[in-house]
């Protein structure tokens, strides 16, 4: 008895409401579902920045499953192309949709991949795909730890803020095992996912040196966020808005001389964002461009 695939192309925001459904109890075991974004090339220009859902199915499928993917989707489920395909293991399937990626030091792979010899391996499945490093920012921040590294830093209280996945987060703590590491989002769903992600990469959790302290927070606005400070490595992967608003905030939880890696904006958006953080005694170190994407290196400027 065959099984079907279905594809179909969304929104950011429609693939993660869609991914975060998948949670429920109440969610269709039988279907496997994963995304991961377009990226830009020659033969498909256009789709570059929408996500690819992929989905199998051990049946045809019928309004049961239209249902199912109705409410996955706030009730507005895309149309899916269908297609016939040979029965097989669709979780294996779902982790082989999510190429590996190379980022510095760091190779970040779905759990079916192999590990790469002499990299630092990072896994991470493909249900989890944001935050997964296919997203030049998250492989630019990544490449930026590998560099700061590379330069003799190493960095004894890390926040990661805006944290998705955890996947930077983990991703400092491989390189400096000796820090204590705090990482935050404002959305409640990342908790759990965090704690698979600590778990799959043998990272312990809580507030010590050497493990992974997570807790749910918009920007700075926690009290232990305040009272793990300073930081002598502050990351965070978000936007060019929040980043601009957040610079008074992160400055006056820096120690002197910490280093600020910054993400999430386009290169166009650079120079605003570099000069809101140099009003706050922060001076740019390094750049890494990444397609449309600039990831910053900033650092005190009393260090």
């Amino acid at each position: 008895m065959k099984s079907w695939k279905l594809t179909a192309l969304v929104e950011r925001s429609a693939a993660e409401t869609a991914l975060a459904a998948s949670n429920d109890e109440d969610w269709d075991s039988e279907l496997v579902m994963s995304a991961h974004e377009v990226e830009a090339d020659r033969y498909d220009p256009l789709n570059a920045g929408l996500w690819r859902i992929e989905a199998w199915y051990p049946r045809r499928p019928d309004q049961a499953l239209r249902t199912t993917l109705d409410r996955m989707f706030d009730g507005n489920a895309p149309e899916f192309a269908l297609e016939e395909v040979e029965p097989e293991d669709w979780v294996t399937l779902s982790q082989h949709a999510v190429a590996p990626v190379r980022a510095g030091p760091f190779h970040i792979r779905t759990p079916d991949h192999a590990p790469e010899p002499n990299a630092i391996d990072l896994v991470i499945p493909a249900s989890r795909a944001f935050g997964t490093g296919q997203h030049e920012t998250t492989a630019g921040c990544l490449a930026m730890l590998g560099w700061l590294r590379t330069r003799g830093m190493r960095p004894r209280d890390i926040a990661d803020i805006g944290t998705g996945t955890g996947l930077l987060a983990i991703g400092a703590l491989k390189l400096f095992p000796a820090a204590n590491v705090i990482a935050s989002d404002i959305d409640p769903v990342c908790e759990e996912i965090v704690r698979e992600n600590a778990a799959g990469n043998a990272v312990a959790l809580g507030q010590r040196a050497g493990a992974l302290y997570y807790l749910t927070a918009p920007g700075m606005d926690h009290p232990a966020l305040k009272a793990h400070a300073p930081y002598d490595l502050l990351i965070a992967n978000i936007l060019a808005g929040p980043l601009v608003e957040l610079a008074p905030d992160f400055a006056r939880t820096l120690q002197q001389g910490a280093r600020v890696i910054l993400a999430g904006l386009l290169t166009t958006q650079e120079a605003r964002v570099t000069r809101a953080y140099q009003r706050e005694g922060l001076r740019l170190e390094h750049r890494i461009v990444n397609g449309d994407w600039s990831i910053l290196c900033l650092r005190d400027v009393w260090g």
